[in-house]
């Protein structure tokens, strides 16, 4: 079945989370890079239409581009990510493509909260223990990972892997116009 999604790609943190996901998310074998998803799963990529797009580029355009770091590991029962600060820009994206597409909540439903998070170990809780632990190390050694949040990619799978539909790029924040909550 095909299938898209918004995701943010996040280059700065594959240094860090590269060989990880290599290992332990199956994703990468996709063609997936280190991301943050704002919303998966989407409509199936042959409905996405310039009206759709409109849509949700007027719906990602309520958040602007902002700086985010990645400085914490967190955990789901089979899943090791890295969470960034802040996380309510990315949150927000969220809510508002849910609010244009109430169709498409996030992760078809099956959870009650927002988590932003790039994965870097998914699907087995022993691969995820060893992931945390290995990202607690590289995190003490080298800091936190720095990133910007310029765009949001449409990606989509109909062909056994994924690759870009669609590019949204968000408007520049003023100097002076820190996000608020």
């Amino acid at each position: 079945m095909a299938i898209s999604a918004f995701a943010v790609k996040v280059p700065a943190a594959e240094p860090m989370v590269g060989d990880l996901r290599r290992l332990y998310d199956a994703t990468v074998a996709l063609e997936v890079p280190a991301h943050i998803t704002v919303l998966v799963p989407f409509m199936d990529p042959t409905r996405i239409t310039p009206e759709v797009l409109e849509r949700a580029r007027l719906a990602l355009n309520r958040t602007t581009s902002f700086s985010f770091t990645l400085n914490r590991v967190g955990r789901f029962p089979e899943t090791a990510y890295l969470a960034p600060e802040p996380a309510g820009p990315f949150i927000e994206m969220t809510r508002a493509l849910v609010e244009a597409f109430p169709d498409f909540p996030p992760y078809g439903g099956e959870h009650d909260s927002i988590v932003a998070h790039l994965s870097v170990a998914h699907g087995n809780a022993l691969d995820a223990d060893a992931a945390a632990v290995e990202l607690q190390a590289r995190l003490a050694a080298s800091g936190a990972v720095h990133a910007s949040c310029t765009e949001v990619a449409l990606i989509e799978n109909s062909t056994g892997n994924w690759r870009d539909m669609h590019v949204f790029h968000l408007q520049r924040a003023a100097d002076s116009m820190p996000f608020i909550k």
